[in-house]
C-alpha cells in the first residue's frame, strides 16, 4: 500500500495528467501551464464506505470498479489522518452496540484541516429515540478518544442530527485565514490542500481587476469570499438552499461587506439582469448597482450549457474552473470565438485517478 503512495508513483501519475491535458487542449493557443500538485497521501477530506456484516464482525468495504468485487478497507491513505483515526475508533464501538449496528449499511466521514469531523450513519430502518440515545453515547465515547465528532443518522426520508450537521473549515490563504461552514451532504472541495492553491491562483489572476465580479454556482462561497478583496463588489448566485445558507454564514463570519448571494440559477439571473422578469429572491438587491466585468463559473462535470455560454461571452474576463477537461474543451471551442486564453492551470484534486481539475482565464479579444 505504501509503495502506491510514494513520490515516484505520484509524480508519474501527475506527469501523465499534464500530458493528457495538454494533448486534449492542443488545438487552442495556450499560455504556459501552471501545475499545482497535491500531497501524496491523506489529502481527501471526505470518504464513504459500505459496511459489511460478517457474523459478529463488521468492517468498511469499497467495491473495485473493474472487478465489482468488494474490498475490505482497514486503512485508507487517500483520506485524512483524522478519518483514518475515526475509522479505527468507531468500528469497535459499533460492533457491540446492537441498536447502532443493526441494518447499518454505510458510513460517511467528512473532516477538516481545523480538526472537526462529521460522521453520517446510513440505515435500512427507521431511527427512533433509542437510536438517538445510543448515538449521543457514541459521540461521547469518540470524544474520549480525542475525536471532535458530530453525528448524523440517515434513513429513508429521515435525517436526525446529533447537535449539528456541519463542520467549520479554516483555510490559510496567503496572509489570511478564511472560515467556511460546510454542511453534510452538500458540495465542498474534496482536497483542502489543493483548494488552498486554487484560491491563491484565483486571487493572483484577478489582482487589479476593474469593475465587479459575478459568480455562478458559488456553492458555500468558496471562491467569492476569497476573491472579494480584489473587487469593488461581488454578486454570487447559487440555487441550492443549503449552500446559500452556508454562504450567508461564511460571508458574516469572514466579515466580508462587499459580497451578496442571490438564490438564482444562471438562466434566472440573466432574465433578471435583462429586466425580463422580477424575482422575490432578489428583494433588497439592486442589480443596477453592479458593473460586473469579470465572471467566474465552476460548473458540474456536464460543463456549461449553451445559454450560459452566451451569458459568459458578454463579460470582459471569464474565470472557468473545470472538473472535466472534455466538457471544458467543448466549452472553449465556443468561448474562444470571442475571448483568448490568458492563464492556464491544472490542480491535482484527485491524485491517482483520471480526474483533472483545470483553471482557465479568458479575456475578450
Amino acid at each position: 500500500m505504501t509503495e502506491c503512495f510514494s513520490n515516484d508513483s505520484y509524480n508519474q501519475q501527475l506527469e501523465k495528467k499534464i500530458d493528457n491535458l495538454k494533448t486534449l487542449l492542443s488545438d487552442f493557443s495556450l499560455p504556459e501551464l501552471a501545475v499545482y500538485s497535491s500531497p501524496i497521501s491523506h489529502y481527501r477530506m471526505r470518504a464513504e464506505f459500505r459496511i459489511w456484516h460478517q457474523d459478529e464482525d463488521l468492517y468498511h468495504i469499497m467495491y473495485d470498479k473493474k472487478t465489482k468485487k468488494r474490498v475490505r478497507i482497514d486503512e485508507f491513505p487517500v483520506a485524512t489522518k483524522l478519518i483514518n483515526q475515526a475509522m479505527q475508533a468507531i468500528l469497535p464501538l459499533l460492533k457491540y452496540n446492537q441498536e447502532l449496528r443493526h441494518l447499518l449499511f454505510q458510513i460517511d466521514y467528512f473532516s477538516t484541516l481545523s480538526g472537526q469531523l462529521l460522521i453520517t450513519l446510513l440505515y435500512h430502518k427507521k431511527l427512533n429515540e433509542k437510536w438517538i440515545f445510543e448515538a449521543r453515547k457514541l459521540k461521547t465515547q469518540l470524544a474520549k478518544q480525542g475525536l471532535d465528532v458530530n453525528i448524523v443518522g440517515r434513513a429513508s426520508n429521515q435525517k436526525i442530527t446529533i447537535d449539528v450537521d456541519y463542520v467549520d473549515e479554516v483555510l490559510p490563504v496567503m496572509d489570511r485565514k478564511f472560515i467556511y461552514r460546510q454542511v453534510e451532504n452538500s458540495f465542498t472541495q474534496p482536497n483542502a490542500a489543493v483548494n488552498i492553491k486554487m484560491l491563491q491562483w484565483a486571487i493572483s489572476v484577478t489582482k487589479n481587476s476593474s469593475g465587479d465580479l459575478l459568480e455562478f454556482y458559488c456553492g458555500n462561497g468558496n471562491f467569492s469570499i476569497a476573491l472579494a478583496q480584489n473587487f469593488r463588489k461581488v454578486l454570487a448566485t447559487e440555487i441550492a438552499k443549503a449552500s446559500v445558507y452556508s454562504a450567508q454564514h461564511n460571508i458574516a463570519v469572514n466579515h466580508i461587506d462587499n459580497l451578496v448571494i442571490a438564490r438564482l440559477s444562471a438562466e434566472e439571473f440573466t432574465c433578471a439582469i435583462k429586466k425580463e422578469r422580477e424575482f422575490n429572491r432578489l428583494k433588497g438587491i439592486n442589480l443596477d448597482d453592479y458593473q460586473c466585468e469579470t465572471v467566474l463559473v465552476d460548473p458540474p462535470r456536464a460543463g456549461v450549457d449553451l445559454n450560459t455560454i452566451n451569458i459568459l461571452k458578454s463579460y470582459k474576463k471569464i474565470i472557468y474552473i473545470s472538473c472535466n477537461p472534455n466538457t471544458l474543451h467543448n466549452n472553449l471551442q465556443l468561448l474562444t470565438q470571442t475571448h483568448s486564453i490568458q492563464h492556464f492551470a491544472m490542480f491535482d484534486q484527485f491524485p491517482y485517478t483520471d480526474h483533472i481539475e483545470t483553471g482557465v482565464v479568458l479575456c475578450k479579444k
